[in-house]
């Protein structure tokens, strides 16, 4: 991160690697605080996919991501709020679905915004562990450990808040090419 945008931003990140054998998963919260599970970590195949994984969490703070969502979390849930008062009348039965179609609409708006906000946390992935000595393409590596996980309980992309991970993959290999046209460096780090 030495060398990184990361440097530059006014967060003291902390990474913490926590004790959860059974969930495959990493997260960041506001300020720079780094988390990845046993379960995913276990799972990674070299220290360019660690790399990867940890690039993707701190770009979802240098972004401010955390911060982003909960204000958007905010003023949806005020939204639906008052469009479901808006809709319900305790007289007429009915009015409980529009109510709960005005819910499901805040749940679907939220979770775009999740999906953004991931693809460009991979983004920012890509430049900062290549900036780290890393090869980028190591990041496709946690791509298909995060696949075989979803597909043992696969969610359609469209009630997910993370896009697919074969789709995170092209725009991974697309973000790679945009950031180094004549290919990648020798000598980074897998």
């Amino acid at each position: 991160m030495e060398n990184s945008d990361a440097r530059k931003s006014p967060y003291k990140f902390e990474f913490h690697l926590l004790a959860d054998q059974r969930t495959i998963n990493a997260f960041a919260l506001p300020g720079g605080q780094i988390f990845i599970t046993d379960a995913l970590f276990r799972k990674l195949r070299s220290e360019g996919e660690l790399a990867g994984v940890l690039g993707h969490e701190v770009g979802h703070v240098i972004a401010r991501h955390g911060a982003e969502h909960l204000a958007k979390q905010e003023l949806t849930n005020g939204l639906t709020g008052a469009a479901v008062l808006a809709t319900y009348d305790p007289s007429n039965p009915n009015s409980r679905n529009s109510a709960a179609v005005a819910m499901a609409i805040g749940q679907l708006v939220s979770m775009k915004f999740g999906r953004q906000d991931e693809l460009e946390a991979d983004r920012w992935g890509v430049r900062l562990i290549s900036k780290a000595g890393y090869d980028p393409r190591a990041m496709l590596g946690v791509m298909e450990v995060l696949k075989q996980s979803a597909n043992r309980g696969h969610t359609p992309e469209f009630f997910s808040t993370h896009p697919n991970p074969e789709n995170r993959m092209t725009r991974i290999q697309e973000q790679i090419k945009e950031e180094f046209p004549q290919g990648v460096p020798q000598g980074l780090k897998r």
